[in-house]
Order: structure tokens, then sequence, then C-alpha cells
């Protein structure tokens, strides 16, 4: 069957043991247990552009659509760690992690990622915007002549670099390996009904698992806007450059937002090139899934698909 013409809002996220499909109305994960049963369950947040719809506008929509995705993330990456528990069973436990399950009850798998979520971020800032700075003061220091306008280059360069390290590091953990197939089964599950094929297996398994509109493909993308947005921060001060790069993100975020939906839109010779590093990068985040990856992936998006044609981008 010919390719449709219809591009579709839906998207995906591969989680610990399943995967979150996202669609105009509906956000349902899919989970796969040892014994290869599958469940789902719905994933409730509203959407700020439901709330206000000019937050869905051009150049507006890119930051609150990434906010959103955030938050409907987290819900879902929470649902999924307390499968993994529930399914682990009884485990005798520390001293201290009994201290945390008194104290904290139910709400410890929050607290635990709410934690994580900080230090993450905190370390992201620190190696992706104040270590590239710190390091090009010092190298200008060290070399002879005047390097200056090399500085966005160097720490763009370097930061993805840093980024394709440690995708690269991540990936030889088994549990990763396993959410990185997850991966491709949400890929090769949009493409099939992008196609308007029957959400089998079979048909599944013969898409293609690089997709354009992929969360890594943004992410490269936005450190390649980085490398322009840099030319334009004049300061040197690590700690002044920072704050001014972390003041860019939601201009950042918003280009390359319109960047990806206009690329999923057209597939000429520019759309190409803006596309093929996170094409390139998906061949370490991406893997080829297992037939009961598949069967969750398809159990995920059936339960979004609108009826009426919403998905429908026009």
């Amino acid at each position: 069957m010919e390719k449709t013409e219809k591009i579709t809002t839906i998207g995906g996220q591969a989680l610990l043991e399943g995967i979150m499909m996202v669609g105009p109305t509906r956000t349902t994960a899919a989970f796969c247990d040892e014994k290869g049963n599958i469940s789902t369950e719905d994933i409730t947040a509203p959407r700020l552009r439901d709330k206000w719809p000019l937050l869905g506008k051009p150049f507006i929509r890119g930051i609150f659509a990434m906010v959103d995705t955030f938050r409907l993330g987290y819900k879902a990456l929470s649902v999924s760690a307390d499968k993994l528990t529930e399914e682990g069973g009884e485990e005798e436990l520390s001293g201290f992690d009994k201290w945390l399950n008194d104290h904290l009850g139910e709400k410890l798998t929050g607290v635990v990622m709410a934690v994580g979520g900080v230090l993450g971020v905190g370390l992201a800032i620190l190696l992706f915007f104040f270590l590239p700075t710190v390091l090009f003061n010092l190298l200008q220091k060290a070399v002879p002549g005047d390097i200056s306008s090399l500085r966005s280059l160097f720490e763009g360069l370097l930061r993805i670099a840093i980024f394709v390290g440690y995708i690269l590091l991540v990936s030889l953990l088994p549990d990763m390996r396993r959410t990185f197939q997850y991966h491709g089964a949400e890929h090769k599950t949009i493409f099939c009904y992008e196609y308007g094929l029957p959400l089998t297996v079979e048909n599944v398994r013969r898409q293609k698992r690089f997709h354009p509109r992929c969360g890594t493909s943004f992410l490269i993308l936005m450190l390649l806007i980085g490398v322009v947005v840099g030319f334009f921060i004049p300061f040197e001060n690590p700690f002044l450059r920072t704050f001014t790069k972390l003041l860019c993100i939601p201009l950042m975020v918003n280009i390359g937002y319109e960047l990806q939906k206009a690329c999923a839109r057209h597939t000429g010779l520019l759309s190409r090139i803006i596309t093929a590093p996170g094409l390139w990068m998906q061949r370490i985040t991406v893997r080829e899934p297992e037939d009961k990856m598949i069967e969750a992936a398809i159990a995920a998006m059936e339960a979004v698909i609108p009826e009426n044609g919403e998905d429908i981008i026009r």
C-alpha cells in the first residue's frame, strides 16, 4: 500500500518495559510483564494548549508541547516504575530503604523521581552549558592569537560529543537496551499507522525503525540550533553565558519544534539535510524490537487513535 498523505499528531515514548502513546485527546501506556501479558493504563494530565488555545500557535507551541511531554512522561515513568516494583515482589529492604518507605509510603516513587529530575537538570546545565564555556576560556588563554570567533562552534561540538558519549555509555546497560527496543517498536508502529496499514505484528515488523519526528532527532536539532544561537551571545563569563543560554532555551525549542514539523511535511533536500543528524543518532537509541514489544506498542496505539480524524495535521 502506498503511504497516505496524512501526518498524524500521534507520538510516543519508550518506558521501562513499556510504551506510552500520545494521541490528540488521549494518552495511554502499555506494559508487558515477564509472562508476556500486556496491560494498558490511561495517563491523565490536562494539556496546556487545551486550557489556553493560544499556546498551540506556531512559534509558541513548541516550549509548551515540551512541557506537556515532560509531564506526561513523568506520570508514565512513575506508573512504569510502580509496575516493575509490583512484579519484583517483596524484597528485604535495607535500613535506609525501610526508613524511606516508612516515612514516604506511596509517595516514595514520586519523591525519588523528583530528586532524580532535579539532579539531572543540574548535571545537564553543568555539562552542556557551563563546562564548554570554561574549557574554551582555558583554551583561549593557552593558544596564541584570537580564537573568540570559534567559541560557539567549539562549545556546540563539545556538547554534541558529550551527548553522544553519554548515549553510547547508557546503551551498554541491559535495561536501556530493552528501552531502546521499545523505542523501535514505537517508531515502527507509528509508521505502520501512517501508511494506513492494519496494526499487526507482521505489518509493524516490516516498517523502518528511524522516524524523523523522534525525540532523539529533536535533541540533536536543538544542539545544532544552539551552535547558531551561541554566535549571538557575546559574554565570556561562564556564569553569565550559561544564564543567557538558559534564557534562550524557549526560543530554541520553538524554532526546533517548527523545523521538525516542517520537515515531517516535506521530503525535499533541505528537509533531508536537517533530519539526517537525528536519524544517524537513532542508530544508537532505536533497536529492533521483540514481538511482545510490538504488541505492547500496538495496544497503546489502538487506544489513542481518534475516530473523527483529529489526528490529521492540516
